[in-house]
């Protein structure tokens, strides 16, 4: 298998059906869907998997039927945060068991929290948990805010923290604030893909998102990779209506499952609760972005 973290990675959906079941048939059929667009990895158990609603059982029976669906095709990062940090190094130490390439970790919610709160943390982390690990930097889920100072004295002190997703803005500044202290980051952008063209700018390795058109993301980077940078901004730019639309706050995740679903990824666009429906108006939209991005029937690879 190649295990190496680089490139765009589809933080995964997890499907629910209507009755709030994880459906198994639309996890592998999503699986197979992201590979099939082109996916250099999986994230799995992150925000857009809903990790925080799901049980620890469940988390651990959805890494087992992702790894096993990828069946080594492309590396899978596990997000193994948790309030509990014995849970979660528990969940990390099962993630890498079960055969991924590397776990996905926040902070928890602190109490006054601190740099040396938060480097106490993932040293704790790192002393049973010598696989690589993804730091992840999104105040918005756990109110915490790492600075670039912080961020590059985790690089420095821990060895298998290598990997950073970054998702704190403004993005571009803080990686060039964390490039110009610390070589030792592969650094990968999120919030949809939104920023891509300007964080691959700034040196990122990739990005880590949930946009539900993978292969647009994949082109982007392809033609950056390949120095054909014009390329790469003609793709990005024709498409940023779509990528701008589906990363509205509040309302994100509940479009990306939609449009998932018109993808025939999965079978229904569940979401467990809390979650912030969408009214007919954003469902009439949706249908109109696509259009006038020219993708007529969204269940076909996008023709780039």
């Amino acid at each position: 298998m190649n295990s190496k973290i680089t490139g765009i990675f589809n933080i995964l959906a997890t499907p629910f059906t209507p009755d709030l079941a994880v459906d198994w048939d639309s996890l592998r059929r999503l699986v197979n869907f992201q590979l099939e667009m082109g996916a250099y990895g999986l994230t799995i158990l992150g925000v857009l998997g809903e990790a925080a609603k799901m049980s620890v059982e469940e988390r651990r029976q959805v890494v087992d039927t992702v790894l096993e669906t990828v069946g080594g095709r492309v590396p899978v990062v596990v997000g193994a945060s948790h309030e509990d940090t014995a849970t979660c190094i528990a969940l990390s130490q099962a993630a890498f068991a079960a055969g991924a390439a590397g776990v996905m970790i926040a902070p928890p919610r602190l109490t006054a929290p601190t740099d040396d709160k938060v480097l106490a943390l993932y040293s704790q982390i790192a002393e049973q948990v010598t696989q690589p690990i993804v730091v992840q930097d999104f105040p918005p889920v756990n109110g915490v805010i790492m600075s670039a100072d912080l961020l590059t004295t985790i690089a420095e002190r821990i060895p298998n923290a290598r990997y950073l997703k970054l998702e704190d803005p403004p993005l571009m500044e803080k990686i060039g604030a964390i490039r110009a202290r610390t070589d030792k980051f592969e650094i990968f952008g999120g919030l949809g893909g939104m920023f891509l063209l300007e964080e691959l700018g700034r040196g990122a390795s990739g990005t880590m998102t949930g946009f539900a058109f993978t292969e647009i993301l994949v082109a982007v980077f392809k033609a950056w990779q390949a120095g054909n940078k014009a390329e790469a901004e003609r793709i990005f730019d024709h498409y940023l209506p779509l990528i701008r639309y589906e990363n509205q706050p509040v309302i994100n995740l509940t479009i990306r499952k939609e449009l998932l679903r018109r993808r025939g990824a999965i079978a229904s666009a569940t979401l467990r609760p809390p979650f912030a429906p969408i009214d007919a108006g954003t469902q009439d939209e949706i249908g109109w972005i696509l259009q006038r991005v020219g993708i007529a029937d969204p269940t076909q690879k996008v023709s780039l």
